[in-house]
């Protein structure tokens, strides 16, 4: 998109014509609808539905919901219709709105003055464990660097089945979880509040048209049938998580909360930034061979910010640093002929890199706990403390050009 934008500042921000990242707002007594963010402001997407400026392809409204579960089962494109009729709309040559201020004054919003929303209903969360740094520090540190790997980790994306009912949208506090641990050299489990409460950085995939029951995605196909990414911190309890993962994987450990951010970034604005990648070695099986295999380059960043105000960045990597990519996750996850849905989130699992400050947990920066970070005013953490505020953020930039996702917040609070 080449346009400019008639709304002054916007063609300088993360948040351009080239991005348009969709969501879902409420303004005061008003119920929540969805939108797209143009710079500092939301695009009320039901509004100009009402007046007729997007282009409808059912007999149903696709924005006059709470969610944007309709408008992503309608298709790749009507997607692509809708996002050329909004960059079209705000574009500084098209008077539509530029020329009628009692409009704008109806369907645009400064972000200040809004609430936003879980963007979708989510029916199923996959979260997947798809950076091979990370797979690598992880099961150094729990079976040594000769069996870090398990022996399944280079032929499939592994995966679990998350819970869906606790994505949160950032912004919204974490209370710190109980359950059962084995403190070390314990011979018996305890109960109480976690003492090692995690962050995980991680990029999801929403699927916006799914697939029949039985009927497996091709990997060419994969890229057609994922709307958009979002950040993701899928907060772990990694003491809950080391007692309960044999034989069957996480569950308390993870189920009590995991954080997106507000927007979805539609994939057709990440084109410009998709990389190529390393060939993987052995290569896989047919199905999850791609001919042209390529990652995303997003810069990711977390802060750490105390209760008493102090700051610190903990952790800076990028997307690109997957092994596995989201086309061959979602082959991986319907070859058997699972049903993905509309608005059914994939994450990637952490995502590291290869230096310690881009490794994607604290249980990789701090060791297992052994070594602490030390903050700015001469405090530590091995885990997360009850009032640590953690700040997602995500961007990708190439030359003059911004794609923002802005970030998934969260505030630990304690134990109930």
């Amino acid at each position: 998109m080449g346009s400019s934008c008639f709304i002054s500042g916007v063609d300088a921000s993360a948040f351009s014509l080239a991005n348009l990242p969709y969501g879902v707002f409420s303004a005061p007594h008003q119920p929540p609808r969805p939108c797209v963010r143009v710079g500092e402001a939301v695009l009320d997407l039901c509004s100009l539905e009402r007046r007729g400026l997007l282009p409808s392809s059912a007999a149903l409204p696709l924005f006059d919901t709470p969610t944007l579960n309709t408008f992503m089962s309608a298709g790749p494109q009507v997607w692509a219709g809708v996002r050329q009729q909004l960059q079209q709309l705000l574009a500084v040559e098209t008077p539509t709105l530029r020329d009628a201020p009692d409009v704008q004054a109806q369907v645009l919003h400064p972000l200040s003055d809004v609430t936003l929303h879980l963007p979708v209903r989510i029916g199923n969360y996959t979260d997947f464990y798809a950076s091979r740094q990370h797979a690598t520090n992880v099961g150094t540190l729990f079976r040594g660097p000769n069996n870090a790997l398990p022996p399944n980790w280079l032929h499939l994306p592994i995966g679990y089945h998350g819970r869906a009912s606790s994505v949160v949208v950032s912004g919204t506090p974490i209370r710190r979880p109980s359950g059962q641990m084995r403190p070390a050299g314990a011979e018996a489990p305890v109960f109480g509040p976690s003492q090692e409460l995690d962050l995980e950085v991680e990029l999801g995939a929403v699927i916006g048209t799914g697939n029949a029951l039985g009927a497996p995605i091709p990997v060419d196909e994969a890229p057609a049938h994922i709307f958009g990414y979002v950040l993701v911190n899928d907060w772990s309890a990694r003491d809950i998580q080391r007692w309960e993962y044999k034989p069957l994987g996480p569950f308390l450990g993870k189920s009590f909360a995991t954080t997106i951010s507000p927007w979805i970034v539609p994939a057709a604005a990440l084109e410009p930034f998709r990389v190529a990648l390393d060939p993987q070695m052995p290569a896989p099986l047919p199905y999850l061979n791609q001919g042209e295999r390529l990652g995303i380059d997003i810069d990711l960043a977390v802060d750490l910010m105390a209760e008493n105000g102090t700051a610190m960045s903990i952790i800076e990597t990028n997307a690109q640093y997957l092994y596995w990519t989201f086309p061959q996750m979602v082959a991986h996850h319907t070859v058997n002929g699972c049903n993905l849905q509309p608005g059914d989130l994939l994450a990637s699992g952490t995502i590291s890199g290869p230096a310690p400050h881009s490794f994607g947990s604290l249980l990789e920066r701090t060791t297992g706990g052994a070594r602490a970070l030390m903050l700015s005013d001469g405090s530590t953490r091995t885990f997360l403390a009850d009032g640590d505020t953690i700040v997602l953020r995500g961007e990708a930039r190439r030359g003059d050009l911004r794609i923002g996702f802005g970030e998934a917040r969260g505030t630990v609070q304690p134990a109930q």
